[in-house]
């Protein structure tokens, strides 16, 4: 009587498993992933080795084998997205790196920029000290002396393309008052060749001559005779003066 159970046991285990491994290999899971080996195809492995009682078991097995699998694979997508987390870190810290980069690029340009400006207006405060060309008498030769002074004043304005000069021309008062003026036009008229041979652009320069009209002082003698042979420079921007005579 105990083997006819155990055999119908076994006969009934065998149906069950093979209808579930059936199942197994036609059905895929649900979830659209690899079909998961399950309870029926455990139990089958498990009555063909160890009866009735390994039935029970493999299937408990079978259970426990699939569920593995589909840990596995879980863990396999998540490994995945953590690796595309990881290179989508390494592309932003590239970004980062290279905005650090221009960054510092930025600084050190803006701090070559402020030390040319600070050398720009350092020129133009050198320069606005003595901006006079003096004159032998009865001479429009300039020296060679003011000439430097001049390329200075060249140097100044190619460095400020929006500074203009002012260029007066005088005589002292000694002669005759029309000779004077005619001198004062000559040495001015001398400057400005000399500017706009150095590459100064005649439009940036306004001139105007006094003859013997405009002395420094009241009183004519040797030494003030020598300060009023002159033509001065005066530059100006729109920002207002930016030096006198």
């Amino acid at each position: 009587m105990k083997k006819q159970l155990l055999a119908i046991t076994v006969i009934t285990s065998l149906g069950f498993a093979g209808q579930s491994m059936a199942a197994d290999a036609v059905s895929p899971a649900r979830d659209g992933s690899k079909p998961m080996i399950g309870f029926g195809s455990g139990a089958a492995v498990g009555a063909l080795i160890g009866g009735p009682v390994g039935a029970f078991i493999g299937g408990f097995t079978g259970v426990w084998i699939g569920k593995s699998v589909a840990d596995e694979e879980a863990l396999a997508s998540q490994q995945a997205e953590l690796e595309q987390q990881q290179q989508q870190l390494q592309v932003l810290a590239k970004r980062s790196a290279n905005y650090e980069s221009l960054s510092e690029q930025h600084s050190r340009l803006n701090a070559q920029l402020n030390q040319l400006k600070a050398a720009q207006q350092q020129k133009l405060d050198e320069l606005a000290l003595g901006l006079n060309v003096q004159f032998k008498t009865g001479s429009s030769l300039i020296e060679p002396h003011f000439k430097q002074q001049l390329d200075d004043v060249v140097y100044a304005m190619s460095l400020a393309p929006e500074l203009k000069l002012d260029l007066a021309g005088y005589a002292d008062r000694q002669g005759d008052a029309s000779y004077n003026q005619a001198l004062s036009e000559q040495r001015l008229a001398e400057v400005r060749r000399y500017l706009i041979d150095n590459g100064i652009d005649e439009s940036r320069l306004h001139s105007r001559a006094f003859g013997d009209t405009a002395p420094l002082n009241a009183e004519a003698s040797l030494e003030n005779n020598f300060f009023d042979r002159r033509v001065t420079l005066k530059l100006s921007s729109e920002r207002g003066m930016l030096a006198a005579q």
